[in-house]
């Protein structure tokens, strides 16, 4: 539940574009708050409108109708001094970093202050502090291809910081990365959340990054907001079907029969009471199964007794299921009566 006031609400907005073969509805009557200093997930499958969404909260792309507001101002009645003003309290990152090649990650991280106008000495002071947060102090003379794509990442953050925005934008930002820099680049956006108290807005199609960092989330789906509400009720309960999607898999959206299908005795017989097998071999299989018979019992944090599991009618189903067993080394047997 937001508790924070709004830093930026989306009323009614759309956004169309004109081809050759007629107009694209982007957007369409999207609403959204976004409450000062929290962490806000956007997320929607490639095509569902969410990058044109954030171009749209900082009018880089101009909504065709409806109205943002930024601490309670209309951007679309602002004059243009005043929307470049609102502009550089939004700091935008990509997920292709966007460095300038020829400049050093000094030069990088100063350039913005440049545009607006800030003195060398100021620039550099402000860009080296920046630097240090990011942990990249000591490579200020380096060249973005002599970095690596989580230092990027972090020159481009520390580039998005410069004017001291109130809100910074994340359009996909982790996505050319690999999982451990990925949590590490998350781990930095939440720090900054905490420390400088900036709003930060992150645009994605991987609900990992949504669980790691964000307090709410809203889902887009085909130019309309699916649903919104705080992570923690949408991942537990999702209510619209591309939630489902998103959050437990297209197995959510399968029927799966079982009716007189194989069944399986699962024997354990020393593995740790505190290995949670059924829910594992559940989630990696991406596939339920039903649960016939159990009797098992904790003896000193050790898992003793037996399981009968029913297996869909699928055979790849069954195939990938039994696969899993034998991988995991958790003892089994094919049953034909209890």
């Amino acid at each position: 539940m937001q508790s924070a006031e709004p830093i930026i609400e989306l009323v009614g907005l759309g956004k169309e574009f004109h081809t050759s073969s007629g107009p694209i509805k982007a957007l369409d009557d999207i609403n959204l708050s976004i409450g000062r200093g929290e962490i806000f997930g956007i997320i929607g499958l490639s095509g569902a409108g969410k990058s044109t969404l954030v171009r749209c909260i900082n009018y880089l792309e101009v909504p065709t109708s409806g109205t943002v507001l930024f601490e309670n101002k209309s951007l679309t009645a602002m004059r243009p001094r005043e929307q470049r003003l609102a502009r550089q309290s939004m700091g935008m990152i990509f997920q292709q970093f966007n460095l300038l090649a020829q400049r050093n990650v000094l030069q990088n991280v100063c350039f913005p202050l440049e545009i607006a106008g800030v003195s060398k000495k100021e620039a550099v002071d402000r860009a080296m502090e920046l630097l240090h947060m990011v942990g990249l102090s000591d490579r200020s003379k380096a060249y973005p291809s002599q970095l690596s794509g989580g230092q990027k990442q972090r020159v481009a953050i520390a580039r998005a910081l410069a004017t001291k925005p109130k809100i910074l934008l994340c359009d996909e930002a982790t996505s050319a990365l690999d999982p451990n820099t990925t949590k590490s680049i998350l781990g930095l956006l939440k720090e900054i959340n905490k420390t400088l108290g900036v709003t930060v807005v992150v645009i994605t199609h991987e609900m990992s990054v949504i669980e790691a960092i964000c307090d709410r989330v809203a889902i887009i789906d085909q130019s309309h907001i699916a649903e919104s509400g705080c992570v923690a009720d949408i991942f537990s309960e999702p209510k619209s079907k591309i939630g489902r999607q998103l959050i437990l898999g297209e197995a959510a959206e399968r029927v799966v029969q079982f009716g007189e299908s194989k069944r399986v005795r699962i024997t354990f017989d020393g593995r740790s009471s505190f290995e949670p097998v059924l829910s594992n071999l559940i989630l990696a299989c991406k596939v339920p199964v039903n649960i016939i018979h159990a009797e098992t019992k904790d003896i000193n944090g050790t898992a003793m007794g037996q399981m009968v599991i029913q297996l869909p009618e699928d055979e790849l189903d069954q195939n990938r299921i039994l696969n899993y067993l034998k991988t995991a080394k958790i003892t089994h047997e094919e049953v034909k009566d209890l």
